[in-house]
């Protein structure tokens, strides 16, 4: 996900620990406590991406690819960050301090905000195409939601909403409520977003603020419960609509080519649209020694909203489609030239620990998660002009994503 979404995130989280704790015993240090825990909510949910002053360990594009979302948006290296935070807490925020020493409830909301942060970090990454690999070193596989775009407004109207209403100055709560509403309403006017989706946003953002004009006591908490609430319910939405998409997806394939074996179909997501997916599915022909990579969008209720009505920002023009779905691009590759360049070009052959849909061109490979073939994107690698530089290092021993086609687990 976006640092903003992060972000967003976090400060909710804080503010509801800290709203579900029993106050501190006088106002000064209640004060302290909820500036602590919205402070520590708020980087407990950046803290991963940390991890990108690592990129520079690798040259262009490895870097990026193998060390972001790398070791520290892992189980066993967050249990490092949290220390890190909690540290850098304690010595750098006296007040904080003394609160840390002097108050056992807060000692405990601290420690539960860090974790449930850095855990909310990873889970929202994991929730989208790009993947991570939470269980190394036990299990270096990269695992994929495919169910969240990476920029998601449900996610800044659900906490953002309940976060703004808190803000006791009139101006400067007036102007977060002003900026939560225009963001959707820009992405609307720019083709990110469907009408209906804003729609459903400005209808949220609504309820949420009669919750909180109507529930919320001194605390204020029923609308930050009903964020979350919201946003949970979003992402179960998302999981059937993937799961419902992927059908549709297999049985295409499987009506234009029954003699393929599908291997995986990564689905990209709309933001605010459980209707609208873009894919590209991996799949392999034993008997031509070829793989093949088809990229397309998919509605999963076409008789809602047709495939073609799909926010062309994101995934590109349906072009020519029935009613639910649209075929953009195909691609075929032989698995020799796959196996050959993994065993000659060491380049290569770390760039697959990361792609997992392999485009390769004549001298160039891209990851056609995110273009179609022959164009590029922050995946692409030249593989042939690195060919003759010494081998990268050093390389994270993640899974490849496409074991399936390599000769090598």
């Amino acid at each position: 996900m976006d640092n903003l979404t992060h972000s967003v995130v976090g400060l909710g989280l804080g503010a509801l620990i800290d709203r579900s704790v029993p106050p501190e015993g006088a106002d000064d240090t209640q004060r302290v406590r909820t500036r602590m825990l919205l402070t520590i909510g708020c980087l407990a949910s950046n803290f991963p991406d940390l991890d990108l002053v690592l990129t520079r360990l690798l040259e262009a594009p490895l870097g990026y690819l193998l060390h972001h979302r790398g070791h520290t948006h892992t189980l066993v290296g967050a249990l490092g960050e949290v220390a890190l935070l909690l540290g850098l807490v304690w010595l750098s925020w006296p007040a904080a301090r003394q609160l840390l020493r002097t108050s056992r409830r807060a000692r405990l909301a601290a420690l539960g905000t860090a974790c449930a942060g850095m855990l909310l970090h990873m889970s929202m990454d994991g929730l989208n195409v790009y993947g991570v690999h939470p269980f190394w070193p036990f299990d270096a596989r990269w695992y994929y939601g495919d169910l969240i775009f990476i920029v998601e407004p449900v996610f800044w109207i659900a906490f953002g909403i309940p976060l703004a209403l808190m803000v006791r100055g009139r101006v400067p709560r007036a102007l977060l409520l002003g900026l939560l509403v225009a963001l959707p309403v820009v992405v609307t006017f720019a083709g990110f977003l469907r009408w209906g989706s804003l729609a459903g946003l400005l209808m949220l953002a609504g309820l949420l603020g009669w919750i909180a004009r109507r529930h919320d006591g001194v605390r204020g908490r029923a609308a930050l419960v009903s964020g979350l609430a919201a946003a949970l319910a979003f992402v179960a939405v998302q999981a059937a609509a993937m799961h419902a998409a992927r059908d549709t997806v297999a049985a295409a394939i499987a009506r234009l080519d029954p003699g393929e074996r599908l291997l995986d179909t990564a689905l990209s997501a709309y933001p605010a649209n459980p209707l609208c997916w873009s894919f590209v599915t991996v799949a392999a022909d034993a008997a031509h020694g070829s793989y093949h990579l088809r990229r397309g969008l998919v509605s999963v209720a076409p008789g809602v909203s047709r495939v073609a009505a799909c926010p062309a920002a994101i995934g590109g023009p349906a072009g020519d489609a029935d009613a639910g779905l649209a075929w953009q691009s195909d691609e075929r590759d032989d698995l020799a030239h796959l196996h050959d360049l993994q065993a000659t070009n060491c380049h290569f052959n770390a760039w697959m620990r990361f792609a997992r849909a392999p485009s390769i061109g004549a001298a160039t490979a891209t990851d056609a998660r995110w273009s179609p073939p022959g164009s590029a994107n922050f995946s692409t690698i030249d593989y042939a002009g690195l060919a003759s530089r010494p081998c990268p290092d050093p390389v994270p021993d993640w899974g490849y994503p496409r074991a399936d086609l390599l000769r090598q687990p």
